[in-house]
């Protein structure tokens, strides 16, 4: 059965967005970018939220609009060519190999772990993933942790989620002092 894992930047202090609603902080430096070029060809099939789908929109014509280095351009080739699902309240279309979720988060889930296939499902976006969270369909927590206190804004975990008891699978430390971490949801 296929894994659902949230993988997200994060500050120390647990934000993906700082209260400025930026996240400059995370721009990665070359380590960290190989990671998360070689992270994204384990994913199968990409769940987003509205506001991470229109973020990564840029790669769809990163190309078009400035010189990309080799590792950019890898990692759009990634991007672009990776299934992905979009849940959205406002969106009425979605570009590129992105599809509207046609049913909740778990029916979506659900159906994507009976389908054939190769990959885990990624999750990204703190609002689906509390959603996912509180259903209890995470198999995984990937924190990249950035050493920045932020000071609030967008949290990593949502302040109301359940409890859940985690096994640490992997550690990582870059170069840059970023942390990743990976822990599995015990079951």
């Amino acid at each position: 059965m296929r894994s659902v894992t949230y993988s997200m930047n994060m500050s120390l202090d647990g934000y993906i967005v700082g209260p400025d609603g930026e996240f400059a902080w995370t721009d990665p430096d070359p380590e960290v970018f190989r990671y998360w070029i070689d992270d994204i060809r384990g994913v199968g099939v990409h769940l987003l939220g509205r506001r991470l789908y229109e973020t990564m929109l840029y790669w769809e014509t990163a190309d078009q609009e400035r010189k990309l280095d080799d590792a950019e351009l890898e990692w759009a080739e990634l991007w672009n060519r990776l299934p992905k699902v979009v849940f959205s309240r406002t969106l009425s279309t979605v570009q590129g190999a992105a599809r509207l979720a046609s049913g909740g988060l778990r029916e979506e889930i659900e159906r994507l772990r009976a389908e054939p296939g190769d990959g885990e499902i990624a999750i990204g976006g703190a609002t689906l993933a509390a959603e996912a969270a509180a259903l209890g369909l995470i198999d995984e927590y990937r924190p990249m942790v950035y050493p920045v206190l932020v000071g609030g804004g967008i949290p990593f975990f949502p302040q109301a989620e359940r409890r859940a008891d985690l096994e640490l699978v992997e550690t990582r430390t870059f170069g840059s002092g970023v942390v990743h971490l990976r822990y599995r949801v015990a079951r």
